[in-house]
């Protein structure tokens, strides 16, 4: 199909993601399907709130799973090799200065899917992360966030 999308993840990325299914596979649909055969216990279905909040968990663990079977299809690994310092690229540790405030943050580059701001994983496709994409360190970079523009200079870029 044409049109279709290649998911970009580091190893690291591929290995938590299929890790993270076969966990919900393996682990997580007993468990639901255990707290379903306990609500079926209780009787009455139409007012069994157990046996509703069982379903609705068993509805999010198979559209994880759904979700995850179809991210994995389509994945395109950056080879680690492949991955210099001379320009920041998906795969790249890079240390940067905001020019307003002069904090110095550092952050992976990586693919959408495997983005985690609170472990400082920016994503390629995020305002920071598309504005640093193909710069080489000492530019300054303008990144058009929810807040306005901010300005940074690439301080170090590291694999």
């Amino acid at each position: 199909m044409a049109g279709i999308k290649k998911v970009k993840l580091t190893q690291e990325g591929l290995n938590n993601l299929e890790q993270e299914l076969e966990q919900l596979k393996t682990v997580r649909r007993k468990e639901v399907s255990e707290k379903i055969k306990v609500a079926l216990s209780f009787g009455d279905l139409s007012e069994n709130s157990e046996y509703d909040e069982a379903k609705n968990e068993q509805a999010m663990v198979e559209a994880r799973i759904n979700e995850l079977e179809n991210i994995l299809k389509d994945v395109q690994i950056v080879n680690e090799d492949d991955i210099t310092t001379d320009a920041v690229s998906l795969g790249n540790t890079v240390t940067l200065k905001n020019l307003k405030n002069n904090k110095i943050d550092t952050f992976k580059i990586v693919g959408s899917t495997e983005a985690s701001p609170m472990k400082k994983k920016i994503s390629d496709e995020s305002p920071v992360g598309k504005a640093v994409i193909g710069h080489k360190v000492d530019e300054i970079v303008d990144a058009e966030v929810p807040s306005g523009i901010i300005q940074y200079q690439i301080l170090e870029i590291t694999k």
